[in-house]
C-alpha cells in the first residue's frame, strides 16, 4: 500500500494530513517531508486518521521526527490515530513522545464527566 500526504498551512502552522501505511516503503519519503516542515520553525499537526498500519520503520520516522522538533523547539500533535495504531504506539512507548489531540480533548472530557459525577453524589447525599 502506498502514502499520500496532504499539507495545509495557516496562521499558527501546518497540518499534514496521511492516508495510507508507514512502512519501510513509505517512511523514508514521509520523514524528507516533515523534517523541512518542523525546521521551519512552527508548530505541526501530523492527522492520523487515514493511517491503517505504522510499522518499525514508520515508528523509528516519527522517532526523528520527534527528536528533531525537540531540538528545534517545536511541538508536534497527533491526531486521529486509530486504536490499532494507537496500542502499537503505545506498547513501544512512542505515544509518549507526542502531544495527542485526541488525548488532551479525552482529558477534558473525562474531568467533566468525573466532576458531573461528584456533583450528582453530592446532590443526593443531601
Amino acid at each position: 500500500m502506498t502514502l499520500n500526504v496532504k499539507e495545509r498551512r495557516n496562521k499558527t502552522g501546518t497540518v499534514l494530513v496521511a492516508t495510507g501505511e508507514i512502512n519501510s516503503e513509505t517512511s523514508g519519503s514521509l520523514l524528507q517531508t516533515l523534517l523541512p516542515l518542523v525546521r521551519e520553525g512552527k508548530p505541526l499537526r501530523i492527522d492520523l486518521t487515514a493511517v491503517t498500519y505504522v510499522s518499525s520503520a514508520g515508528l523509528r520516522t516519527l522517532l526523528v521526527v520527534y527528536r528533531e522538533a525537540q531540538h528545534a523547539g517545536v511541538a508536534v500533535t497527533l491526531y486521529g490515530v486509530s486504536e490499532e495504531v494507537r496500542f502499537v504506539m503505545s506498547a513501544t512507548g512512542f505515544l509518549d513522545f507526542f502531544s495527542a489531540g485526541e488525548a488532551e480533548a479525552a482529558a477534558a472530557k473525562a474531568a467533566a464527566k468525573a466532576a458531573a459525577k461528584t456533583t450528582t453524589q453530592a446532590r443526593a447525599a443531601r
